[in-house]
């Protein structure tokens, strides 16, 4: 009698998971190092499907691997990713996949996530219809995606249902492309969002930069002042305003120098001087997520200052651009963006329940709060 079980990947199961990932695929082949990394990582899930024989009532059970599926999690967000799924050739059209899915999306539901989603090859006729009939839904394409220079669709299913969901707004994506250019990766997105024609270039990146910087930080070089982003915006032609919970300079509490201390408050003091001559509102209020949710809702986009800590584990300040919003959580588009760990899909439209959204948008012993809104002319 032969039965399928499905149940955690071990590191027993290893080789075969390697000798299926040879037999499933012909290029974009996880290595047995990756195998092992997935099977021991606390941020992801790996599930296998078994083919268990019972030969008789007084031997022991055999088992055969029929196929596995592997779901990562972005710390910090409740956002899932089907990484892999693999079923043996002579054992598809039997519900191994199905079955699979099935238990991946019970443990990101464990783990309370809201959305799953993937990547397929758009020529994969039979995936696309497996996913579609699980409730996957396209929301967006890569060109030349895999090895074979191949095109893949992105598709998500919303696992935890709370309220309808609004189409997202195309806000586009942008990478930063050095360490401390978040700020003017965010503000891009939101420019270019509202104003599509705009060019998403490192030339603007920089030039932004050097607009908005703060000249030090705690370490390394300045992040961006949220005046500075404002002004940089409203210098091409859009609305700014900026929300801060202090008067006080900013960042400077991890700052041990004095001399950059100084030279930070003279920032600070210039760009509000800047501000208030380019008529570029300032309000020295706290940013709730009842102003965001109107901002958002007027078609504005909005620049947020959060720690890093809980997306990654580092205390440092931020900048991200909330996308939406629904009954549950908020939507960021993470500029952040290391290629050797993470995936572009990983870093777009994020689910951030509220609760925990409330948590990051500070920064600092000080909770420092600040937010950008940035929106066309003409429609404040």
């Amino acid at each position: 009698m032969t039965s399928v079980q499905y149940r955690r990947g071990e590191l027993a199961d290893l080789e075969a998971l390697v000798r299926l990932e040879q037999a499933c695929f012909q290029s974009d082949k996880m290595s047995r190092r990756s195998l092992r990394h997935h099977l021991l990582s606390e941020h992801a899930d790996l599930f296998v499907a078994v083919a268990t024989h019972n030969r008789d009532q007084h031997q022991d059970q055999s088992q055969m691997l029929l196929g596995y599926g592997l779901v990562l999690y972005r710390r910090g967000t409740r956002l899932a990713r089907l990484y892999s799924l693999a079923v043996q050739p002579q054992a598809r059209g039997q519900g191994v996949a199905v079955g699979l899915m099935a238990e991946l999306e019970a443990a990101a539901l464990a783990r309370h996530c809201l959305y799953l989603r993937l990547e397929v090859a758009k020529n994969n006729s039979a995936a696309i219809a497996l996913y579609r009939g699980n409730g996957y839904q396209i929301f967006g394409a890569y060109s030349d995606y895999y090895q074979d220079h191949s095109d893949a669709l992105r598709m998500q299913k919303r696992i935890r249902r709370f309220a309808q969901v609004p189409q997202p707004h195309a806000w586009p994506w942008y990478p930063q492309t050095t360490e401390f250019t978040c700020g003017p990766a965010a503000l891009m997105m939101a420019m270019a969002g509202l104003r599509p024609e705009l060019e998403l270039s490192q030339s603007l990146e920089l030039d932004l930069w050097r607009e908005a910087t703060t000249i030090f930080m705690t370490s390394g070089h300045g992040g961006c002042h949220p005046f500075g982003l404002a002004l940089a915006a409203a210098k091409r032609g859009f609305n700014a305003q900026v929300w801060v919970n202090t008067e006080q300079p900013l960042f400077i509490e991890g700052v041990r120098s004095e001399y950059k201390k100084n030279i930070m408050t003279s920032v600070h003091q210039q760009f509000f001087s800047q501000c208030q001559q380019a008529q570029v509102p300032v309000n020295f209020q706290d940013f709730d997520q009842q102003r965001l949710a109107k901002a958002l809702v007027q078609g504005s986009a909005v620049l947020v200052l959060i720690s890093t800590f809980r997306l990654a584990g580092k205390k440092a300040p931020h900048w991200v651009l909330v996308t939406g919003m629904d009954d549950e959580c908020f939507y960021l588009q993470d500029p952040d963006y290391e290629p050797e760990k993470d995936h572009p899909l990983d870093c777009q439209y994020l689910p951030i329940a509220k609760q925990d959204f409330e948590k990051m948008a500070s920064y600092g012993s000080g909770r420092l709060r600040a937010a950008v809104i940035v929106s066309l002319v003409g429609t404040d």
